[in-house]
This record gives C-alpha cells, sequence and structure tokens, in this order.
C-alpha cells in the first residue's frame, strides 16, 4: 500500500534534529521528510529571517523532492510556516497539525518575546541552553540565529503575521495543539484560530509546557497519527 506524504516542520531556534524521535515513529505509517528552515541547524544562510524565507524553504524542498501533495506537522513556528504554506499552495497540502504555535503577535508580545532573545544574557544566565543552541547550530553562529529571530518577531507582529482573513481562506483541515502549561502561548489564541479557520479542531493537551522537548514523542505521535489518517 503507497504511503502518503509528512513534513515536519521545527520552531524557532531550532532544527529538524528536535523532530527525530517523532520522525522514527510515524515512519512506518508515512513517507516523512523533514527540513531545517534557512539559518537553522545546518542550513547556513546569510538572509534575514521571515515567514515567507521559511514558506519558500518547503516550496522549493517539495519540488525537489518531486512531492505534489503532502501532511504537515509544524511545532511553533513551523506550524505557523506551515499554514503560510497552505493559504500560498492549498493543492500542495492535504492536513496540518500545530503544536504550540503563537499567534497573538501584537507589538507588545513580540517585545516580551524579544527581551528573552538577548544572545549576550543567554549565555550568561542559561549556559546549557547557550550550549543546546551551539550543538543544533553547527552550520550557524546560533547567536546570529537568536538576533535574526529577533527581528523576525518585530517584522511578523508589525507587517507580516497572518489575519483573521488569511485564516479563514485557509479550507485544510487543521489541528490546533495547545499545552496546558504552556507559557508562550495561550489556549484562548489557539481556540480563536480554530474557531475561525474553516476546518479548524482544538487539542488541549494537558500538562506540556512549550519545549518540544517536554512532550513524550508517543504521546505527539499518536495525536498526528490520530487525525491525519
Amino acid at each position: 500500500m503507497k504511503k502518503n506524504n509528512l513534513l515536519l516542520l521545527h520552531g524557532a531556534l531550532g532544527s529538524k534534529v528536535q523532530l527525530e524521535s517523532i520522525k522514527s515513529l510515524l515512519s512506518n505509517n508515512y513517507n516523512v521528510y523533514s527540513i531545517d528552515f534557512e539559518g537553522h541547524g545546518s542550513e547556513a544562510s546569510n538572509n534575514k529571517f521571515s515567514i515567507a524565507l521559511f514558506t519558500k524553504n518547503v516550496l522549493d524542498t517539495l519540488s525537489k523532492l518531486n512531492i505534489i501533495k503532502i501532511n504537515i506537522f509544524g511545532y511553533s513556528m513551523g506550524g505557523y510556516v506551515a499554514l503560510n504554506f497552505a493559504l500560498q499552495n492549498p493543492e500542495m497540502v492535504d492536513n496540518i497539525v500545530t503544536l504550540g504555535t503563537k499567534f497573538n503577535w501584537s507589538k507588545d508580545s513580540a517585545e516580551r518575546e524579544v527581551k528573552m532573545l538577548n544572545p549576550n544574557v543567554i549565555e550568561e544566565k542559561v549556559p546549557k541552553f547557550a550550549n543546546r543552541l551551539n550543538e543544533l547550530h553547527r552550520a550557524n553562529n546560533w547567536k546570529h540565529v537568536v538576533n535574526k529571530t529577533a527581528d523576525m518577531m518585530i517584522q511578523l507582529a508589525d507587517k507580516e503575521k497572518l489575519n483573521n482573513d488569511d485564516f479563514k481562506q485557509i479550507k485544510h483541515s487543521v489541528l490546533i495543539g495547545i499545552g496546558t502549561l504552556d507559557a508562550m502561548v495561550t489556549i484562548e489564541e489557539s481556540e480563536k484560530i480554530a474557531t475561525i479557520l474553516d476546518n479548524g479542531n482544538l487539542k488541549i493537551i494537558e500538562n506540556f509546557q512549550h519545549p518540544i522537548e517536554k512532550i513524550d514523542p508517543k504521546q505527539l505521535s499518536n495525536i498526528i497519527l490520530d487525525f491525519i489518517k
């Protein structure tokens, strides 16, 4: 029996390495692919970060693989890219699952996030996180990754975010996943987008915090399988 395709998209400051566990678990059911967005992980880049750039990364990858239809799981920023990709290339997308994706990109919310994205403070106050970022982004200077991510968040809030009319145009079946302990994304904003989407569904995951490492890979893979099977 021919397997359907599934693409896994990592979050801001992350890389495809963080999704290897669920990729392995899902491979029995799907042809599973994952990518590093430009400037992340193994993909070096001098370009400014933007949702538009990462959306193009997805399109370029699928074109190279000759894939014309795919399901997408996107964690955090990856979920935002997945929805933007579906908006621009609706014929190429089957179903979408997001987890911990932030939708409320106001000036105030962006500024709150950016305050936590100071590389020197990270290095001094959370050296373990700094070391982890260095491990994840071997082809890049992790401090540049952090700075460019901060700039992207400001631009996203300023003029590049998806609006309600954009979400209404997305007709695919979408599962919006959110953890009860997520300190970055609220259940309220997740529920709002699930309601605006024509075929939106909300999945509240008990005791899940925001970091992808905090969720059991089997639990996450089962959520994905149950929705897109």
